[in-house]
């Protein structure tokens, strides 16, 4: 049956009547819980007129949900702006409402009842200082209707259908981006399925790296300059553009999406603090995939916190430093030509007001010797999963940097340089995961249909064609809020907060899927020689880098609070 943009009503009531109406009437109160939630917190943390670090600490858990409700409002918002332009250019067909209708009902009734943080943390609205009261806007009116019969089986059971029915199709419903950015995404969906699925859960078994072919294959495609200025040998395309690329790769193998991270971010490192010079010499061999950059940031005993960070940049009388100290979880160390190194040129400093950036050059090494650059070594460390590209500790123990390599050509300008990478590479690894999500969602959707239990196949059974339901629907919540944030991007607003939201969300949707995929698996998800335990490992890391879960929360609601 055809519908319109108003969601005419199914004769099983599938779909509910005037759908667009009902989830633009819902975000009113989403908007009104998130206020009072905001003023009650606000009310525990301020301290003589001004937010307190120190009270946002003591009540973590609390402004740790703020950030997770304020999420959910703004993955709303988007997902119902997406719905309001399919309906505008007539696209927004059966599939597309419902995704809209069960996506709302969910989160509708999570606002309500507890919003899952992680599998072991959940926050409800008391949580944040509110009433039970407070939740009475979701339970009347157009909330009360989606949250009751949104999330509905019937919705669900529909939604498997149509996804049997259009396999064919590469996204589950019409991602709302336009004809050039969608002949992107099959390109490189086509080159994954070809190049990238049929060996990458052998590179994971046997720890292999992602073979020298792809990279260079990858380069000619041009994914290492899809976004560094055409003045600079790049293509000077959107941010749109790397999620679509980084998306459908990852959906291959998280390895090969991420390939990509390394040069975005010395790109953008460049591209915002670089001198001309710098900017001359490295964008274009960037572009190029001549040379490929690894980021140095992490030290063994700083983590996240990046003004504590104890490698030290001595200048010497020739305007050149040496480098002594250790770095940690360095991501395709061995075969990078650059590092974009972080480290402290002051030494009375112990902020992050001392530290400077480098983009210190290295020998490629192999696996027989991996770091032959003098004053330089690094042991592999042994990971579940990521593992096309390696992890290593490195040491620096009188290591030489040019003079002229010091990014920007002053000293103390390196974490104020890096921070203004950070929204690029959230949004980056928000594709990402939504790419791990999918790829999830397609082993768990081909299991479901190819294995029987009790005379039918798996997906004939709701609680199993339900996961896969839920799967497809948070994995289009979680790409409109990372399409959202790469067009503010792109427009040249400030997006740390909605970057923030689409990668937290995105990272536990990634999880949530693999999880799921591997449970409609059962005990063969379990085993070694089946990809999902793969993708399992894969997706786990995504809550952890660029920001673990905790620390990406807190950015987000200090944000909020301030």
């Amino acid at each position: 049956m055809a519908h319109d943009g108003q969601g005419d009503m199914l004769k099983d009531g599938t779909i509910l009547d005037d759908l667009l109406g009902l989830t633009g009437a819902a975000l009113a109160p989403v908007e009104q819980i998130f206020e009072e939630a905001r003023s009650a917190l606000r009310a525990l943390t301020e301290e003589d007129g001004r937010v307190s670090g120190r009270l946002i600490e003591e009540n973590q858990f609390a402004a740790h949900g703020l950030a997770w409700l304020a999420t959910y409002a703004e993955s709303l918002r988007q997902l119902h702006g997406w719905a309001e332009r399919m309906a505008a250019e007539g696209t927004f067909g059966e599939i597309e409402q419902l995704l809209l209708q069960i996506g709302f009902g969910e989160y509708l009734s999570q606002i309500a009842g507890g919003i899952q943080m992680n599998q072991g943390e959940m926050v409800r609205l008391s949580d944040l200082g509110l009433p039970v009261s407070a939740a009475a806007p979701l339970m009347t009116g157009a909330a009360g209707t989606l949250a009751a019969r949104g999330n509905s089986q019937s919705a669900r059971t529909r939604l498997v259908e149509l996804m049997q029915e259009r396999a064919a199709e590469i996204t589950v419903g019409r991602t709302g981006l336009d004809d050039e950015l969608e002949m992107i995404r099959e390109q490189f969906r086509r080159y994954a399925v070809e190049k990238v699925e049929p060996y990458a859960h052998d590179w994971h078994l046997k720890d292999d790296y992602i073979p020298i072919e792809v990279i260079e294959e990858l380069a000619e495609m041009g994914v290492f300059g899809l976004t560094i200025p055409e003045e600079h040998g790049g293509f000077g395309l959107s941010k749109a553009s790397m999620c679509v690329v980084s998306e459908e790769l990852s959906r291959g193998y998280i390895g090969v999406g991420s390939l990509g991270t390394r040069s975005e971010i010395a790109a953008e490192l460049i591209i915002a603090g670089g001198t001309e010079e710098q900017k001359a010499k490295w964008l274009p061999r960037i572009a190029s995939g001549e040379t490929l950059p690894t980021a140095v940031f992490t030290e063994p005993n700083t983590g996240s916190d990046l003004g504590a960070l104890r490698t030290r940049a001595v200048k010497d009388e020739s305007g050149d430093y040496t480098i002594t100290g250790n770095k940690t979880w360095i991501t395709h160390a061995a075969r990078a030509h650059v590092m974009t190194l972080l480290a402290r040129t002051d030494p009375g400093s112990d902020n992050y007001k001392g530290l400077s950036m480098f983009l210190a050059e290295k020998t490629p090494g192999d696996d027989e010797i991996p770091f032959p650059t003098p004053g330089m070594t690094g042991g592999e460390i042994e990971v579940l999963g990521y593992r096309g590209m390696k992890e290593f500790e490195l040491g620096f123990d009188g290591f030489k940097v040019k003079g002229e390599n010091l990014l920007g050509g002053e000293e103390g300008k390196g974490f104020k340089q890096l921070m203004e990478t950070f929204e690029s590479a959230r949004i980056q690894t928000a594709a990402r995961a939504i790419g791990v999500a999918q790829s999830a969602l397609d082993v768990g959707m081909r299991y479901a249909q190819e294995r029987k239990q009790f005379g039918k196949p798996l997906i004939a059974f709701p609680r199993v064609s339900g996961k896969l339901a839920m799967m497809a629907v948070e994995i289009m919540i979680a790409r409109q809020l990372t399409y959202f944030s790469a067009r503010e991007k792109d427009e040249g607003i400030r997006c740390d907060l909605e970057a923030g939201m689409a990668k937290l969300l995105g990272a536990r949707v990634a999880w949530a899927n693999a999880d799921n995929a591997l449970q409609i698996h059962g005990g063969n998800g379990f085993a070694l020689e089946y990809s999902i335990s793969r993708i399992l490992c894969d997706a786990r890391i995504l809550n952890i880098f660029e920001g673990a879960a905790e620390i990406q929360a807190q950015v987000i609601a200090r944000r909020l609070l301030g």
